[in-house]
């Protein structure tokens, strides 16, 4: 499985907002300053993760965009699915919402549950991957950091 720009540009990007919304919303800008990622395309990326319910917008001049829960209550896959759809390592007729209708050797397919464990796997993986987790260890290391400075 390969994720594409949206699900890493996009899970970057949710997790700086995490760690800075804790003082107040905070601009696309600022994170696309910090992230390195082009203003338009974060737009559309936040669009999105907007539209999911995930991140929420104030408005006005100290306005911006904030998590809609606390950053405890994400994780990675949930992120990474709002961005990405379902999670797979192959599109398959029989894996997760069958999006390819039609395959000339399922019915005698001797690899499909090789395909559903390494994506069971995954899926597993990431919905354990806690975003305010993260932070607390991006915090940690920061801190280490100064420490060794």
């Amino acid at each position: 499985m390969k994720l594409s720009t949206k699900g890493k540009y996009g899970l970057r990007a949710f997790i700086d907002m995490a760690i800075y919304c804790e003082d107040g919303p905070v601009t696309l800008s600022s994170i696309a300053k910090r992230q390195d990622i082009p203003l338009s395309y974060l737009e559309k990326l936040i669009g999105k993760l907007k539209q999911a319910g995930l991140v929420q917008s104030v408005r006005g001049a100290s306005g911006g965009y904030s998590l809609a829960r606390p950053a405890d209550t994400y994780t990675v896959g949930e992120v990474l699915r709002t961005l990405e759809g379902e999670l797979l390592t192959v599109e398959c007729a029989g894996l997760g919402s069958g999006k390819v209708e039609h395959c000339a050797g399922s019915k005698n397919c001797l690899t499909k549950q090789v395909w559903e464990k390494i994506s069971d796997s995954i899926n597993q993986t990431v919905d354990q991957i806690n975003i305010g987790d993260l932070i607390r260890e991006n915090k940690n290391e920061n801190n280490d950091r100064k420490e060794e400075g």
